[in-house]
């Protein structure tokens, strides 16, 4: 077999593949074993039919047709290797000649991931917030603990900000009532904005027993988006009581004895989530500046796939289980189709970029993955998931998707390589030294890495990890 790589663009090759006849001879053999178990030809017996009864019978053709199918995938992929080429998807062949006894020859175009030059990225700055904690949080804290902790007592009076009332609702649009536009029932605390627009101004005031309209735009269900006449009734009125701010309130409510050191340990927690927060600012940041050095071309067929995938996750996927379509969403964003589309692209460019760059560094750091890292990482995942580690294991197995894993971890693991080398500031002026995060151990620095690359990429992982599966099989 002889093989020659034509580059058409940066991104798109086409191969040209001459295989001699005798080449041909293992895929001849298969395909006349075959075409023997398919067919009966009086006076043999079924798979005893000689070669020469069957191209007088069914045609030569049919015979080099189904050994061409057969051997075209093996060829193409000595092809491939042979040029040492990072394929992306499936080939698009052009059979050019086949010569009976002499030669099969074909062409195969193919994108290709692209050749990247990295520069010097030791020089990229980048500025953080800064991490201060002020005691306004420290007792936001401590009063939101006192929220977990607050008692309910039924109360004879009208309703007022901070009661938990339990309430009927009933919404009609155009005059009719919804199917799923009744609730009874419902626990609601005045004041948090949990439910409709126009409830706390409805509910306030009203007794046990009290009834009130009001018209709020819907958020969700089968008419969301519409304006609605909601009715609303109330059936229990109850005070919150919150604990006293007390040594008494810290012992109930953590393992302190003090209330003095349940704020400190607040303060701390605090910091720690600020810490953390800002290791994930400067890994973005970093990333962002990574992109600007480094020039990706990307196939258009990739891009055009990724920004279907995308359209497809939104409409079929987050907005069908709100029961949305994609005209009303954009209502919602207040955008046009033009915008949506022109953001799409953006962010699919940028999550190819990121792989393809990101990629590149694994390759030329030479990073590995251990077990650790991707434990550690698929159990974050499942997390996310909500899914057990053990259940998401398992999904993650039986849909092969385990390589996709090891790239997000091995991505990770190069943006903590640059990120290291950068130079991270806060907005106090003040050089960060991310090692004083939360978590500051390598494996936990890698997957909280391979995280903010996820959210770079996310969407359409799972159709590139797809396509880095036809690469090996083609």
């Amino acid at each position: 077999m002889k093989s020659a790589v034509e580059t058409l663009n940066p991104t798109r090759v086409r191969l040209t593949v001459e295989v001699p006849f005798e080449e041909l001879k293992p895929s001849l053999d298969a395909a006349y074993k075959k075409i023997n178990q398919q067919v009966t030809v009086k006076g043999f017996r079924q798979g005893k039919i000689p070669a020469r009864v069957i191209d007088q019978r069914f045609g030569r053709g049919a015979v080099l047709e189904e050994a061409v199918n057969d051997a075209l995938p093996k060829f193409y992929t000595e092809a491939v290797n042979e040029g040492e080429l990072n394929v992306l998807g499936q080939p698009e062949v052009d059979i050019t000649e086949l010569k009976d006894g002499e030669l099969l020859a074909f062409t195969a175009e193919v994108d290709i991931r692209p050749t990247l030059e990295i520069p010097d990225y030791s020089g990229i700055e980048v500025e953080v917030d800064a991490v201060e904690v002020s005691d306004e949080d420290v007792e936001k804290a401590v009063e939101q603990l006192r929220e977990r902790f607050a008692s309910t007592s039924v109360v004879e009076r009208a309703a007022a900000e901070g009661d938990v009332v339990t309430i009927d609702l009933q919404a009609k649009v155009d005059g009719e009532v919804l199917e799923d536009g009744v609730a009874e029932g419902v626990s609601y605390t005045i004041g948090s904005g949990e439910l409709l627009d126009g409830i706390d101004d409805a509910v306030k005031g009203l007794e046990a027993g009290g009834e009130a309209t009001f018209t709020s735009e819907l958020k969700g269900g089968s008419a969301a988006g519409k304006e609605a006449e909601v009715t609303v009734k109330v059936t229990e009125v109850k005070a919150k009581e919150l604990p006293g701010l007390d040594d008494d309130f810290a012992q109930l409510a953590s393992e302190f004895d003090t209330l003095d050191e349940l704020k400190d340990d607040s303060r701390k927690r605090l910091e720690q989530t600020k810490k953390y927060d800002q290791a994930t600012q400067a890994q973005e940041k970093v990333l962002e500046e990574l992109l600007k050095l480094v020039e990706v071309p990307i196939p258009e067929k990739l891009l055009a796939d990724e920004i279907e995938t995308r359209k497809h996750n939104l409409v079929n996927h987050q907005l069908g289980q709100m029961g949305l379509d994609l005209a009303k969403y954009l209502e919602f964003q207040g955008k046009t189709e033009e915008e949506f589309d022109a953001e799409t692209k953006e962010q699919a460019e940028k999550g190819i970029r990121t792989q393809f760059v990101l990629d590149e560094l694994v390759n030329k750091e030479k990073l590995n993955v251990s077990q650790e890292e991707l434990t550690e990482h698929l159990m974050r995942r499942a997390q996310s998931s909500g899914m057990s580690p053990d259940q998401f294991a398992q999904a993650v197995v039986e849909g092969g998707q385990v390589p996709m894993l090891v790239g997000e971890v091995a991505r990770g693991k190069a943006l903590a390589v640059v990120v290291e080398a950068a130079t991270v500031k806060d907005t106090n002026g003040e050089v960060v030294d991310l090692d004083d995060a939360d978590e500051t151990d390598e494996t936990a620095e890698t997957v909280q890495a391979a995280d903010a690359v996820e959210d770079a990429t996310a969407e359409a992982a799972e159709a590139k990890d797809e396509q880095a599966e036809d690469e090996t099989k083609a």
